[in-house]
This record gives C-alpha cells, structure tokens and sequence, in this order.
C-alpha cells in the first residue's frame, strides 16, 4: 500500500505535483460550470421551438376545433310570478308611493334524471410546416329522460307556467367542430337545435323549443346523435341525476382527467375503452333552480364537476428534451472526471483546450437531440445524436489519449451513460429513483478506480497527447 507523504517529508517535487493536480481538479470544475452557458442558450432555444410549436397548433385546433365540453341538456320553462313594486302615484294633487302588484316573466331550469352517452373518438394528425398536431372526430349519442318538471316550490299555478315556450338547451364549448345539423328526437318528433337563445353561463348554446312539456306529462325521453371536432381533450358535465358515459377510442395513450376517473378502463396500443359512472352527489350545483337563486355555475363549481379524456402524448418530444438538457452537467462532470482518472493513473496529459473540445461536442448532442426531434421520432432522434456524439468523443479520444483501447474505453462508457439516460427519459414516476441508483453506482466505480492512488504523487512521467504508451 502506497505510504501518505506528510508535509514535513513531503519533497518540493511531490509538492509541485500535488498543487499540479488540485490546479487540473480546479480548472476541470471551471470547465464543466461554464458549460452551463451553452446547455442554457439551448435551452432558450428549445423554448423558442415550444412556442413556435404551440403557436402552429393553435393555428390548426382554431380552424379544425378546440377543447370540446359537453354540457346538457337543460330544459328551461318560462313562468310568470307576481311581485310587489312601489310606485308613484298622484291623489289629489299629491305624490304618493302606493304598493302594487306585477306579473315578472322568469325562467326555471330543469335537469334531466338520466343522461346516457356513447362516443367514439378517432384521432387524426394535421400538420403545419414541420409541427405536428392530434386532433379527433367524435360521434356522439345521447339519450336520457327528463321528469315531469315541478313548479310546487316556486309556488306558480299551473295558468302561469308558459309550457309551449318551453326550451330544450345544450353547451357546446366550439360550435365551429359541429359539421353537421344537430337533430334533437324529443318523444315522436325530430327538431333542429339552432345556436344562439337565452345562453347559459356556461359558454355557448344550442336550443330548440320543444312540445308537450306539462307538469302532468309522462317523463320525457329525448336522443341526440352528432359529430363534433375538437383537440387536446373531450370533457362531459354530470349533469343528470345518473350518469353513465363510455367513451372507445383508437389512440393508445389516454390520459382520464377530471373530478371522476372511469369505474371501467382498458388501454391496449391499439386505442383504449372507458365507462363512467358518475352521479349527481359529486357536483356542487343542485338539480332544478330559476333565476331567483344565485346561478349556480359561479366560481369553479362547473370546472370542478368536469370528466373526460385528453388526446395528446402524456410527455411529448419537447418536454423529454428539456427533461435530457438537465443531465448535461452530470455527462460533462462524469465524462471530465473520467480523463482525470486518465491522467492520474496513466502517463497522459489532457491540456485544457481538448476538456473543452470534448464538453463542446457533448453540448452539441442536445441541439442535434432538438433539431432532429421535430422531423422524426424522439427514440430515432436520441439514437443518432448519442451515437454522432459518442463517435465524436471517442475519435477524439484516441488522439488525446494516445490509445485506442482508452478511446474505446471512453465511447462504451459514454454509450452506457446515454443508454442509462435515455431508461430514465422514459420512466416518469420513477426517474429520481433511478438517476439516484446511477450515481450512486457511478461514484462508487471513480472510487473503485481511485482506491490505489496517492493524491500527493499523482503525476506520471509527462507524455504528448497522441503518443502511445
């Protein structure tokens, strides 16, 4: 075991090589920091590209169809009620207030007991330059029944209650995705609905005046059969006393978002089922109300009470760029301390200049990780990079380390470290998990490597970079 020379013994050679190595230890960690300035101009180029990508989406989802919500339907039924009014009077000769008594039109609302909905989504991808956008074609059908509507609590006779002015209304968040008619089946009759009306807080509406709507009608059925475009996500509002929504589909990652996830799922690469099962206890808005009460879609109870399913890739190509550019600092720091461990345990010099070559070519894989990520895939545009920056450093190393069993040394260990990082890239939940274990593991090789060394001895005989050993 090699002795530990103490500053009393310790010869003005051993000294100068000792200041020698902790100036390189020194001079590597300046290098590996002023990487950051390019890993953060990369950086500021990949938000560049989100944006523009962004920017090209909206341009194709405002053409093709936005997020689409489904709220509805409602009946809406207007009814005259008396309320007292002050008002001004002249009685011989003078003013007075005299309290009378005037017929107001208002509105009731009713929700349907029962809402049934069967879609299917078929997703398509459009393209603007080389941005890419998935947007979906839904058919829908809806089916459901309306109770008998009650006016008992607003305490209205029956005289004043308009039923042949009764509504049946709906809330489609972007009408411009409806492309064709939508028909309304209200028992035996077939109605268009038309947009525009008395809207509801909600966003915009589609109506249609509807028939035989008393308070002694049997309960009323109705069905509505369309297609609707949209993009990013499809969402539905409970608002039947029970509702059941099932959803198929050909895109193979769905994400299930909202206040209530699907009691039956099946995801397969070939596309995805989804049922819901959602009653009206999880809302915070009531079944029936009319515009005396407070409207109860205010604040975020109707956002709050939304479900459905969001058709985009969990992680796309941007978001797992940004994800590999903050394992720079660990590639330079890694691939650094491993011509470190070169030059102290084998007669080589690494002058600073070919660290920075070297940490040049490893900041280039992550613009040539971006740039090569918008025109094909991610899993294709990391192979070549890696592959183009690993070739790179190990060319170089053979050269600088003067061997080619060193090189090749450097480029396995260097494909390993991207293998590794490219497992972590994908695993969302557990990527600190392993990133953890791979340090870990990587410390303890430098060190395994290191155990022999006598830091206060640690230059060999100076060689060239180029000559072999």
């Amino acid at each position: 075991m090699n002795s530990i020379a103490s500053p009393e013994t310790e010869t003005p050679l051993a000294r100068r090589q000792r200041n020698n190595a902790a100036m390189k230890l020194i001079v590597i960690a300046g290098l590996v920091l002023v990487g950051l300035v390019p890993l953060s101009l990369i950086r500021s180029v990949l938000l560049e590209r989100k944006m523009r990508h962004r920017e090209a989406i909206e341009n194709i989802t405002s053409t093709w169809g936005n997020a689409q919500t489904i709220a509805g339907p409602v009946l809406v039924i207007p009814y005259y009620r008396q309320v007292k009014v002050w008002k001004e009077q002249s009685v011989a000769g003078r003013t007075e207030r005299v309290e009378t008594t005037e017929r107001v039109l208002g509105r009731a609302y009713f929700l349907p007991d029962e809402i049934a909905i069967e879609g299917d989504l078929k997703p398509e991808r459009l393209h603007r330059s080389i941005y890419e956008a998935i947007v979906f074609r839904s058919s829908l059908k809806l089916s459901g029944r309306f109770a008998p509507p009650s006016f008992e609590d607003l305490k209205v006779t029956d005289t004043d209650v308009q039923w042949n002015e009764a509504v049946l209304m709906m809330s489609i968040t972007d009408l411009r995705g409806a492309n064709q008619t939508l028909w309304l089946e209200w028992g035996d009759e077939r109605i268009p609905l038309v947009p525009g009306g008395a809207a509801l807080t909600i966003g915009p509406v589609v109506h249609a005046r509807v028939p035989g709507v008393s308070a002694r009608s049997k309960p009323l059925a109705f069905k509505l059969a369309f297609s609707v475009n949209g993009s990013e996500s499809l969402r539905f509002a409970p608002f039947g006393m029970q509702n059941r929504v099932r959803l198929t589909s050909s895109f193979p990652d769905p994400s299930f978002q909202g206040s209530f996830l699907p009691a039956h799922r099946k995801v397969t690469p070939a596309g995805f089922e989804a049922d819901w099962e959602v009653s009206y206890y999880g809302r915070a808005y009531p079944q029936r109300w009319s515009d005396l009460d407070p409207d109860p879609f205010r604040g975020e109870a109707f956002q709050n009470s939304l479900f459905g399913v969001t058709v985009v890739p969990v992680v796309d190509s941007y978001r797992l760029v940004e994800r590999s550019i903050k394992y720079g600092i660990l590639f330079l720091a890694l691939v650094f301390s491993g011509f470190f461990i070169f030059e102290v345990r084998w007669p080589v010099r690494v002058h600073p200049v070919q660290y920075t070559l070297v940490g040049s070519a490893l900041c280039l894989f992550y613009l040539a990780l971006l740039s090569l990520s918008e025109v094909i895939s991610f899993g294709l545009a990391y192979l070549v990079g890696a592959g183009a920056s690993t070739f790179l450093v190990a060319g170089y190393s053979a050269f600088m380390l003067g061997a080619v069993r060193k090189a090749s040394a450097v480029g396995l260990g260097l494909a390993a470290i991207y293998g590794y990082i490219y497992i972590i890239l994908l695993q969302q939940d557990y990527a600190l998990l392993y990133g953890t274990a791979a340090l870990f593991a990587v410390l303890a090789a430098a060190m395994y490597a290191t155990r022999n060394i006598n830091w206060y001895e640690t230059q060999p005989p100076a060689q060239k970079a180029g000559d072999t050993p």
